[in-house]
């Protein structure tokens, strides 16, 4: 996951980790991994989310959950990291109504 995070910074990787599969495992990751997976996770998601089409396959994939978890419980980097991408993510209107909807108005 930090590889991923780190390479999710490039507008062409947010859409080739996207192409290559690689949402759903991040938010596998964001929901059960390591204090450390879950932080680095949350970083990759919150890069990913910059890109218009992954916002949408984030939320398909059940990321906002997760996520809000994270900025509810997790750890001080995994909760600036889960917030970050719910912003991201909550400038599509459909992500907006379903963080709202999954809690995460009260930790953030």
């Amino acid at each position: 996951a930090g590889a991923l995070w780190k390479l999710s910074v490039n507008d062409d990787n947010e859409v080739a980790i996207a192409d290559a599969g690689g949402i759903g495992p991040l938010v596998e990751l964001a929901r059960s991994g390591t204090s450390i997976a879950k932080e680095n996770a949350a970083g990759a998601l919150g890069n990913l989310a910059c890109n218009a089409d992954n916002k949408v396959a984030l939320a398909a994939a059940g990321g906002i959950g997760p996520l809000v978890e994270l900025a509810r419980s997790g750890t001080s980097v995994a909760k600036e990291n889960a917030a970050g991408a719910l912003w991201k993510l909550s400038v599509n209107d459909d992500n907006e109504v379903a963080i709202a909807d999954a809690g995460g108005i009260g930790p953030l």
